[in-house]
């Protein structure tokens, strides 16, 4: 009996541990797809999430590709490393801009 029940014991300790393991792998991975960051001057012609300046309302009011004012939603850490023509450096601004040519 003793046997058995050090068995069982020591099944349900390894099953824990595997079970917050997962847990904890699964939290970090929704941390990590959660962090988004608003990316100005990289969305296409009514591709934008949500601001297209003045006169719009929000998701797919941009009206023109790469609009300065005009913001996507991407991975964080990724928008300044996203080619856009419009903008001063040639990527994706966090704040909005006053696209080249404009």
């Amino acid at each position: 009996m003793n046997k058995s029940l050090t068995t069982a014991s020591l099944a349900l300790a390894l099953g824990t541990a595997l079970s917050l393991a997962a847990v904890n792998a699964h939290a970090d991975d929704m941390a990590k797809s959660a962090a988004k960051e608003k990316c100005f001057g990289i969305s296409m012609k009514a591709k934008n999430d949500c601001k297209a300046g003045a006169g719009t309302t929000c998701a797919g009011t941009s009206h023109a590709d790469y609009q300065g004012n005009a913001w996507k939603n991407v991975p964080a850490g990724t928008c300044e490393k996203t080619a856009s023509p419009t903008s001063p450096t040639g990527f994706g601004q966090l704040k909005e801009f006053n696209a080249k040519g404009a």
